[in-house]
């Protein structure tokens, strides 16, 4: 009988959620190389590139590859003659291992975890609870996968009770455009197929954390079923032409996975999970002998990559800027945004409505009268950062606030991921304002254009507080114009029209 030690558990399981949150899994890093060099549209292209930037950097660095540092997924497959040397649960174990991790004073994790999500939404401050799987079987250790999951992905997740005779390719493809660009694409989508609805959701989640073989399989040919039916969904996707962060491209996922189940005769039911750009996991075994190890990847095995400023590329200043100025911008277009913006994401847009709809006065030092609001809840700094990492969070969670925004408070511009909702598009047309997009899973590459920061309001709901930033070319695409063209429907249609010629 193999004993575990507590410490080395807990230990292993806190170091792995670091070392997950700066290392891309490398498998990863060179299919978006792969996917950089064959794509032709310059912004998707711009998009991933950034993506691969920002990924170097987090492992030069040691920060997280993404503001949003994710729920924790672990899967125990726990050997049957092995035992622990402590009486907590499972569960309270991979907790405290949360809680290190999470808490780490040379790297620390932002919280995003809430307890009481259907009423009282408090934040548990230290990302607990993880969800946890276990299974018994042969053998004297433990394996374990370990995933910390963003929730602009997760909240994309699909599930159907598809007839036995349905096409779960059929399926796919119509359900793939309708999850927009909040899963930050190119990724890795899963399905889980078969059991009951809640097995397959859990297959599709365990699949995500396997590695990338779809180059290896397209090179060699698939060699069963179930490889054939990855690539026939991994090329529908692709030939949607959704593209890097739904700007329009040749890719939209980099690995499609799929797991069976056994199930009813009369069900077939199907689960869609997104991993996005930043996919993170890790794998590990323990046998007793002391925690788990997890070596420091060779940092040349990423591409050296730099986004050269090209005809497109336009530096503008938001102090004063003015409607006029605004109303030249094109959709597409790269700007290199330089002056103070303010923040601001779901907590802080509840209050500000509660504020205005009683008729009173806005918190001192906030007025977003001719200001652009950042849709970002970056993580705490360390040493002598002005700012922890700082990405965009999806912005159509914020479009039911547009109207507001923009007419009460006088907003001239948003910053944020995703697309926009058709009603948030028109009403950005009448106000002749715009929403620039910045790129998700580049949250340290954009930190390191914010050179100042002050918490200006709501200090109390920590990272959903309203910020000032003064930043300094921080890169931005315009995503829907004063006229109301927005690249997330125009760029998917052109590419998906362009790949079809191309294939023909």
């Amino acid at each position: 009988m193999t004993t575990i030690k507590k410490k080395d558990f807990v230990d292993s399981i806190a170091e792995s959620l670091q070392h997950i949150s700066y290392y891309h899994p490398l498998d990863f890093v060179k299919a978006m190389h792969a996917a950089y060099l064959r794509e032709e549209n310059p912004a998707a292209k711009d998009a991933i590139g950034q993506i691969l930037i920002n990924s170097k950097m987090a492992a030069v660095g040691k920060r997280p590859i993404c503001q949003d540092t994710g729920i924790v997924n672990v899967f125990l497959k726990v050997g049957k003659n092995c035992q622990f040397d402590c009486s907590e649960s499972l569960q309270e174990l991979v907790d405290e291992g949360v809680r290190l991790a999470y808490g780490h004073p040379e790297n620390p994790l932002r919280a995003s975890v809430v307890k009481s999500p259907a009423t009282n939404r408090l934040n548990t401050k230290d990302n607990s609870p993880a969800i946890v799987y276990t299974e018994i079987v042969e053998g004297n250790g433990i394996d374990i996968s370990i995933a910390a999951k963003g929730g602009g992905s997760e909240n994309k997740t699909k599930l159907a009770m598809l007839n036995p005779n349905d096409s779960i390719v059929d399926w796919v493809k119509k359900v793939v455009p309708t999850m927009g660009a909040g899963w930050c694409p190119p990724g890795i989508i899963s399905l889980g197929v078969g059991g009951t609805a809640d097995k397959a959701m859990v297959l599709a989640k365990e699949g995500l954390m396997a590695a990338v073989d779809m180059p290896e399989i397209l090179a060699r040919g698939p060699k069963d079923k179930v490889e054939e039916l990855r690539v026939a969904l991994y090329h529908a996707i692709n030939d949607l032409g959704i593209g890097a962060q739904g700007l329009g491209g040749l890719t939209t996922v980099v690995d499609v996975k799929l797991a069976e189940y056994p199930t009813h005769a009369a069900s077939l039911p199907v689960a869609l999970i997104p991993n996005c750009a930043a996919t993170r996991h890790t794998h590990f075994h323990l046998d007793g002998s002391g925690p788990a190890e997890f070596p420091r990847p060779d940092i040349t095995q990423w591409p050296d990559i730099s986004l050269a400023a090209g005809d497109k590329v336009k530096r503008v200043h938001l102090n004063n800027i003015t409607k006029e100025e605004i109303a030249t911008w094109q959709t597409g277009e790269t700007l290199l945004l330089n002056g103070k913006i303010l923040t601001g994401r779901d907590a802080a847009h509840k209050r500000i409505k509660g504020l205005l709809d009683a008729g009173e006065p806005l918190p001192a030092g906030v007025d977003f009268n001719g200001r652009f609001i950042y849709y970002v809840g970056p993580v705490d700094p360390v040493g002598t950062e002005v700012v922890g990492p700082a990405g965009p969070t999806t912005s159509t969670r914020m479009d039911k606030f547009t109207d507001m925004m923009l007419e009460e408070a006088g907003l001239f511009g948003m910053i944020g991921k995703s697309e926009r909702g058709d009603e948030t598009i028109e009403s950005i047309k009448k106000n002749k304002a715009v929403y620039l997009m910045a790129v998700g899973g580049a949250a340290y590459l954009v930190s390191k254009a914010i050179k100042k920061s002050r918490v200006v309001a709501f200090a109390d709901l920590g990272m959903e507080a309203i910020y000032e930033f003064e930043v300094e070319d921080m890169p931005v695409t315009v995503a829907v114009d004063a006229r109301g063209e927005a690249i997330h429907k125009t760029g998917p249609t052109f590419w998906q029209e362009h790949i079809r010629q191309m294939k023909r």
